[in-house]
């Protein structure tokens, strides 16, 4: 700041001024830094546990049963806290001790029937999949047709139907033997 002061000469002269202003202190954390990026690291570590604990699941593809599709090898992300599951929605699904990926073709109240033409027949109406490039044929010993779903069941069948193991191998699942709705698939090839 200037000020004008009066000289005995009576002349002007400007003087500078500065005015103590406390300078402002710096905050300090009460961690240094090794202490501070290892709590970063915590945080990290604890949301991805908790997104893939119970909220996404990760998983490899564990046979080429979904072929061309995804393939044996493939790294399969889904969503776990989905409840609503349709037709053509690809799950996982445990059954027996066993992890398995499918497509579900029929949903609770649908009546599953496959012909001995190999053809899959839901409510009477045989289905055309655009996804499936070979016959469905019957697994004949394991699940009496045509079958009625209940309120809480679904049909799996597999994309590869010559086979796979699906529910014509291990019956219809229930809802709480779906781990989780396939959201992404990485290929995994020659890697």
């Amino acid at each position: 700041m200037r000020k004008m002061a009066e000289n005995n000469d009576n002349s002007t002269v400007q003087e500078d001024v500065t005015e103590d202003k406390p300078e402002k202190a710096e905050k300090k954390s009460p961690m240094n830094p090794i202490q501070l990026f290892l709590l970063n690291c915590l945080i990290i570590v604890t949301v991805i546990w908790l997104m893939f604990g119970f909220v996404l699941g990760l998983m490899q593809a564990p046979n080429s049963d979904m072929s061309p599709n995804i393939k044996s090898g493939d790294l399969i992300l889904y969503y776990r806290l989905s409840r609503e599951f349709n037709a053509q929605d690809i799950v996982a699904v445990t059954k027996n001790n066993n992890t398995y990926i499918g497509r579900i073709v029929a949903v609770p109240g649908d009546t599953v029937d496959i012909t001995d033409a190999e053809k899959l027949v839901i409510n009477g109406n045989t289905v055309i999949e655009s996804n499936v490039y070979t016959s469905t044929p019957r697994y004949e010993g394991f699940v009496e047709y045509p079958v009625k779903l209940g309120d809480d069941e679904y049909f799996i069948l597999c994309d590869r139907r010559n086979g796979g193991e699906d529910s014509r191998y291990y019956g219809s699942v229930t809802k709480a033997e779906i781990k989780g709705k396939v959201i992404t698939i990485v290929r995994r090839n020659d890697l």
